[in-house]
């Protein structure tokens, strides 16, 4: 199906609607939660989640990702705003990154993202899964130590993610009592709001269940401030918008370039990393999202990048984050039943007119629901029955798969698809050493007869293979190598033949070479 047939879709407004309020609640508190983790400003976050939902949204050929700040280039951007010393001369790193990526592509550099195995890309989506449930549990029962929207495995406390389930365990109190309440409560709704009569009810035709597990959960806590204090929740266990008083006080919070940092090399050794990282982040969570996607879409990649690029330039120029699409609020718009990119604009401007007019009652929102919200996504995205799937695929599939489940879980997500990557191009090079070639052996009286008839496809990895079975042919034996139905012959592969037939002759072995090129051996004698 052609993507552009249902870009801004008026009938999709239905669905794309109450998906862009989900994707607006998650988003929230994740934007914040990166800038915070990233040393920049919390508005830094926010301005990122509004261009990347409305200018990226836009331009991008996806229907169904959402872009915004990435938990995984936190460290990265930590890093670069303390080695360029502000974070205005930090901003000018990420518009020349963001030029980098429209040339990336320009001269069609997404096309990568094909090379991607899909047993590495379903382990990703896998990880994430299990990542959301494990970060959430601590925020589900009221004990935030660690930034909302955190996904890395070691955490800058020193603790990491199991260390922090086990913390919020042993240093629960009453004063979290009521964040678990909520959770259960809203993880209950949540259950039902799954259940097919439950869903024709009136109230969840209207409402996306996600909306009403947020005003159930902050009316709760309303309760609890105002009948039960004990229980109520401190301002840490709640979202945090910076307030405004309007347009002017927004824009007082903003942060602009300061291009004196053109001058300075380690600018440019910024940008490229940011470049690239952000580049193989979006490449990644936009092929994870296509396989996702229920009306199975395919994204252009090489559109991708330049929508991404062109976000990080104004995100640049407005004091933004570094932008990448991103898979856990992508999973969340398409849990939530966005149908095309209107959601993810929509999600854009919510964030905007939140920040400008509602941050006070945005504020009263418990983290404990939003991370309920997040422990669904993340059930969904880990189903059992996608590991059942894989193991069914055999070893060669699920082992890559699984590799790169542990290795995200306990590193971070290039990382963790790096080593996957590793493992599953061990069984591409196995699988290609297998035989590419059928022998057929036979005796006529005291002579055997080797009938070698080669693949479609005889690469310089089947070489050994080759070089062995002819090596273990006997003295005075009559052998055939049939090329007729092979397209193509590696070189290598022609030159272990060619050797074969030097050898052959020494060995009175009767060869025939059938729709086989001969080449010229090197001979250093």
């Amino acid at each position: 199906m052609d993507n552009k047939t249902k870009s801004f879709s008026l009938a999709s407004l239905k669905s794309d609607l109450p998906a862009g309020l989900v994707v607006f609640f998650v988003a929230l508190p994740l934007c914040m939660g990166i800038a915070l983790a990233s040393g920049a400003p919390m508005l830094a976050g926010l301005i990122s989640g509004i261009i990347g939902g409305i200018v990226v949204g836009f331009i991008s050929n996806s229907q169904v990702s959402v872009s915004g700040p990435a938990a995984g280039l936190a460290v990265i951007v930590f890093t670069a705003i303390q080695t360029l010393q502000s974070f205005e001369l930090f901003l000018v790193a990420v518009i020349i990154g963001g030029v980098f990526q429209i040339i990336l592509g320009l001269i069609k550099a997404g096309t990568i993202s094909t090379y991607f195995p899909s047993s590495v890309i379903k382990g990703m989506l896998a990880a994430i899964g299990i990542i959301l449930i494990l970060k959430q549990i601590p925020h589900a029962v009221g004990y935030d130590a660690d930034y909302f929207g955190n996904q890395n495995f070691a955490s800058s406390d020193g603790k990491n993610t199991f260390s922090e389930i086990f913390y919020s365990i042993i240093e629960f109190t009453s004063l979290t009592e009521g964040a678990v309440l909520i959770s259960i409560v809203s993880l209950f709704l949540l259950i039902i709001g799954e259940i097919k009569s439950v869903k024709k009810l009136k109230i969840f035709k209207l409402l996306p269940v996600s909306l009403i597990v947020v005003v159930v959960g902050t009316l709760m806590n309303e309760m609890f401030n105002a009948y039960f204090p004990v229980m109520r929740l401190s301002l840490n266990h709640m979202v945090s918008i910076p307030p405004s008083q309007g347009m002017q006080d927004f824009l007082d919070l903003f942060s602009f370039p300061d291009f004196n940092a053109l001058t300075n090399i380690k600018t440019y050794e910024v940008a490229i990393t940011l470049a690239i990282v952000a580049s193989l982040e979006s490449l990644l969570s936009i092929e994870a999202t296509d396989k996702i996607d229920t009306e199975k879409r395919h994204t252009n990649t090489n559109r991708e990048l330049i929508a991404q690029g062109s976000g990080n330039i104004l995100a640049g120029f407005l004091g933004g984050l570094p932008i990448t699409a991103v898979i856990v609020r992508s999973s969340a718009n398409i849990n939530a039943g966005g149908k095309t990119k209107l959601s993810a604009i929509l999600h854009g401007f919510l964030l905007l007119i939140a920040i400008l007019f509602f941050a006070k009652l945005l504020n009263k929102i418990p983290l404990s629901c939003l991370a309920s919200i997040l422990l669904v996504v993340g059930y969904k995205l880990a189903k059992v029955e996608l590991f059942k799937n894989m193991f069914k695929l055999g070893w060669d599939q699920f082992l890559p798969f699984i590799v790169t489940v542990v290795a995200i879980v306990l590193t971070d997500m290039l990382k963790g698809i790096g080593i996957g990557i590793v493992v599953s191009f061990f069984f591409i090079l196995r699988n290609n050493y297998r035989v590419h070639f059928d022998l057929k052996k036979r005796k006529e009286g005291n002579t055997e007869v080797f009938n070698i008839k080669l693949g479609e496809e005889v690469s310089f990895l089947n070489k050994g293979v080759l070089f062995n079975t002819l090596n273990k042919i006997p003295n005075n034996s009559v052998v055939l190598i049939d090329g007729t139905n092979s397209k193509y012959i590696d070189n290598d592969v022609l030159e272990i033949i060619q050797n074969f037939k030097h050898d052959a002759e020494k060995k009175n072995i009767n060869l025939s070479l059938h729709n086989i090129k001969t080449i010229e051996v090197f001979d250093a004698h």
